[in-house]
C-alpha cells in the first residue's frame, strides 16, 4: 500500500464518522422533540376529558330546582376561558404555559365552589349520574397529573439532550424548552371528594 493513502482513508474513516456522528445527533433531536409533542397531546387529552366531565357535570347539576345560578355560570364561563387557551407545542414558551395554567386553575377554583355548594342539595348527592361523574373527575384529575408529570420528564430529557456539548453546536435551531409549573397556591389537586354519609333516608 502506498504511503500516501493511508492519511487519506484516515481522513475518510474520521470524515465519515463525523457524518455520522452529525446525522445521529439530528435524528435523535428529532425523537426528542417528537417525544414532547406526543407527552403534551396527552395533557391536552386529559384536560379536555376533564372539560368533557364538567360540562355534562353542570347539566346535571342545573336540574337540581333552586341551584345557585352564579355558581353555575362562574363554572362555565372559567371552563370556557379554559378551552380557549392553546400552547403550541413546537415552540412552548414559559408565558403560554402560564397563561394555560392560569385558565386551568381557574376552572379548577370555580368547579371546587360548585361542588362544596352542592352539599345543600340531598336529591343531587344521591343522584347516580352525579354520582358517576364524582368518580369519573376524580380518575381525571390523576390522569392530568400523571399526563403533566410525563411531559416534565420528557422535557427534561429533550433539553438534556439539545443543551448538552457538543451536540448544542449542531442544534442550535432547537431551543430550551419550559417544563409544566404548578401555579401560585395549587399544591393541592382538586377536591372532587364528598360526604355520602350523610345520605337522607
Amino acid at each position: 500500500m502506498k504511503k500516501w493513502l493511508i492519511p487519506v482513508i484516515i481522513i475518510a474513516v474520521v470524515g465519515f464518522g463525523l457524518v455520522s456522528w452529525y446525522f445521529g445527533v439530528k435524528n435523535g433531536a428529532i425523537e426528542v422533540d417528537q417525544a414532547v409533542k406526543k407527552e403534551w397531546g396527552n395533557v391536552e387529552t386529559s384536560y379536555q376529558r376533564r372539560n368533557d366531565l364538567i360540562g355534562n357535570l353542570v347539566k346535571t347539576v342545573k336540574g337540581a330546582a333552586d341551584f345557585e345560578k352564579s355558581t353555575l355560570e362562574a363554572v362555565i364561563n372559567a371552563r370556557a376561558k379554559a378551552t380557549s387557551i392553546t400552547v403550541d407545542p413546537t415552540n412552548i414558551t414559559p408565558e403560554q404555559l402560564a397563561q394555560f395554567n392560569q385558565a386551568q386553575s381557574g376552572l379548577s377554583s370555580a368547579l371546587s365552589r360548585l361542588l362544596v355548594t352542592v352539599e345543600k342539595y340531598p336529591d343531587l348527592k344521591v343522584n347516580q349520574n352525579f354520582l358517576k361523574l364524582q368518580d369519573e373527575l376524580a380518575s381525571t384529575e390523576n390522569q392530568i397529573l400523571t399526563a403533566r408529570t410525563r411531559f416534565n420528564e420528557s422535557i427534561e430529557k429533550y433539553n438534556n439532550y439539545v443543551l448538552r456539548v457538543p451536540r448544542k453546536f449542531v442544534l442550535s435551531e432547537y431551543k430550551e424548552k419550559e417544563a409544566f409549573k404548578a401555579v401560585e397556591g395549587a399544591e393541592k389537586p382538586v377536591e372532587v371528594e364528598f360526604d355520602f354519609d350523610n345520605k337522607p333516608q
